[in-house]
C-alpha cells in the first residue's frame, strides 16, 4: 500500500511543554484511521499537524515521501487534503454554492463543478436541498453538505474532526450508515478523530489511542480493542464508565 503520509520522531512544543511526541505514526492510501482519546489527549492537535494546519516543533512529517511542514506546503498540495470539522461553518448561500465552493476556488469549469456537485447531492441525499439557504438546515442537513462539500474537491486524505458528535441519535445513525457506504465505495483515505467508541467500532479499519499527547497503541481497529494494552484497557475502561 502506497504510504502517504508519515511522522518520524514528530514533537510540537509551547514553551517548554511538550503538547505531541509521535515517535512514528503511517497513513496509507484507502486507509479510514480512527484517532481516539480523552479529552485534552492531543486529538484534533494531532489532526490539524497532519493537515499542515499547525507547524511541529522537531522531527519529520512527509507527504508522498517529501518531508513538508504548515510553513513549506505548498498551495497546490494543501488543495489535496480536505477537512470537515464538528461545526458545519457553512456560508451564506445555497446548498450546491456550498459544495461548489472549493471547486470554484480550484478554477474548475462551470460544467464539470455542476457535475460534481449534482453527483455529491445524489449521493449525500440531498439533492432536494440543492436551492435552499445552507444557514436554515437541519444539523444533520448541515453536516450531510459539510461532508459532500470536503469529498467534492476529491482529496487525497480527507480529515475529519468529530462530524457527527452534535447530531440527535437517529440522525447520526443514519448519516454515520450513509458516510460509511460512501467511503468505501470512494476508497477515501481518512483520518476521523473522535471521542465515541461505537463510531470508531463501526466507521474505521485502523485506531490509533492517544492519550497525554502520545500514541499508545496502533493497528487494526478490532486488534486494538480485541486486545488492548495497559494504557488502552484502562482508558477504555474509564470510558465505559461515563458513556
Amino acid at each position: 500500500m502506497n504510504t502517504l503520509l508519515k511522522l518520524n520522531e514528530v514533537k510540537l512544543q509551547i514553551e517548554k511543554k511538550i503538547i505531541l511526541n509521535i515517535p512514528d505514526l503511517q497513513i496509507v492510501q484507502g486507509e479510514f484511521l480512527g484517532v481516539m482519546g480523552p479529552n485534552g489527549a492531543g486529538k484534533s492537535t494531532l489532526l490539524k499537524l497532519l493537515a499542515f494546519l499547525e507547524c511541529h516543533s522537531s522531527g519529520v512529517l512527509s507527504y508522498l515521501g517529501k518531508e513538508l511542514s504548515a510553513s513549506t506546503i505548498s498551495l497546490e498540495t494543501r488543495r489535496k487534503f480536505s477537512i470537515a470539522l464538528q461545526q458545519s461553518l457553512l456560508l451564506d448561500g445555497t446548498v450546491f454554492q456550498n459544495i461548489a465552493l472549493g471547486l470554484k476556488l480550484r478554477k474548475v469549469p462551470k460544467k464539470e463543478i455542476k457535475k460534481k456537485v449534482d453527483y455529491w447531492m445524489e449521493t449525500f441525499k440531498i439533492s432536494h436541498l440543492a436551492q435552499k439557504n445552507a444557514l436554515t438546515l437541519s444539523g444533520g442537513e448541515a453536516q450531510r453538505v459539510n461532508l459532500a462539500r470536503a469529498m467534492a474537491v476529491g482529496p487525497d486524505i480527507l480529515f475529519l474532526d468529530e462530524p457527527f458528535s452534535a447530531l440527535d441519535f437517529p440522525t447520526k445513525i443514519k448519516l454515520m450508515e450513509d458516510f460509511k457506504h460512501i467511503a468505501a465505495k470512494s476508497n477515501t483515505t481518512t483520518v476521523f478523530v473522535s471521542h465515541d467508541l461505537a463510531e470508531i467500532r463501526y466507521l474505521t479499519t485502523t485506531l490509533a489511542i492517544m492519550l497525554d499527547g502520545q500514541i499508545k497503541q496502533s493497528g487494526l481497529t478490532s486488534d486494538v480493542l480485541e486486545h488492548p494494552n495497559l494504557d488502552t484497557a484502562s482508558f477504555l475502561n474509564e470510558w465505559k464508565k461515563f458513556y
